[in-house]
């Protein structure tokens, strides 16, 4: 399993829990400091199975025959997020799930509420770049498209979602996708 965005390893008690002892947690994350304290968590509840790489999302480079890969409020910050979908959902194994939870703009939210938002969030964040860019929909779009199975789930009001799908079945027919059909005379 691997754990994109892992920050200070917060999932990893809930991911301990499904892997079990013979599993294994990949945890990813670009800040040194998030990685500190996830290997300061590991080392207090003495786990074995987590390793930690340091790398941006966008160019890690996923181990193949995954059984999961999960992000949690992290992904829509990453501009090229459509791309880590498309690189994680080849790297899943048959029946591997890809899910993510996230942060977005509800649609129908009024115009003033949406200003009071971003204007408490500014300081903190580059809101406006975030709000133009639409990672969600990137997001939405790419496991849509690369994956099967996709669900859609809109949170807290819509401000959040919960998007998860399974690795595509790669075989048309019994052969490999893009496999050139062959006919016999």
């Amino acid at each position: 399993m691997v754990d994109i965005a892992c920050g200070t390893g917060l999932n990893f008690p809930l991911l301990e829990e499904l892997v079990g002892s013979d599993g294994s947690i990949v945890g990813v994350d670009l800040t040194d400091a998030m990685l500190a304290q996830a290997r300061d968590r590991i080392a207090t509840n003495g786990w074995g199975n987590i390793s930690l790489v340091q790398a941006d999302a966008a160019n890690f480079d996923f181990p193949t025959e995954l059984d999961a890969i999960l992000s949690t409020y992290a992904l829509s910050q990453v501009p090229e997020c459509g791309d880590v979908i498309a690189h994680g959902a080849a790297a899943l194994s048959e029946g591997g799930r890809w899910v993510v939870l996230d942060l977005k703009v509800p649609q129908a939210t009024p115009r003033w509420l949406a200003q009071l938002g971003t204007a408490v969030v500014r300081p903190f964040a580059s809101i406006d770049e975030w709000i133009m860019r639409r990672p969600w929909e990137a997001i939405r779009a790419a496991m849509e498209e690369e994956l099967a199975d996709v669900s859609w789930t809109e949170l807290f009001f819509g401000t959040a979602f919960l998007v998860a799908g399974s690795r595509r079945d790669r075989t048309v027919g019994g052969r490999p996708r893009g496999a050139p059909i062959v006919t016999s005379a």
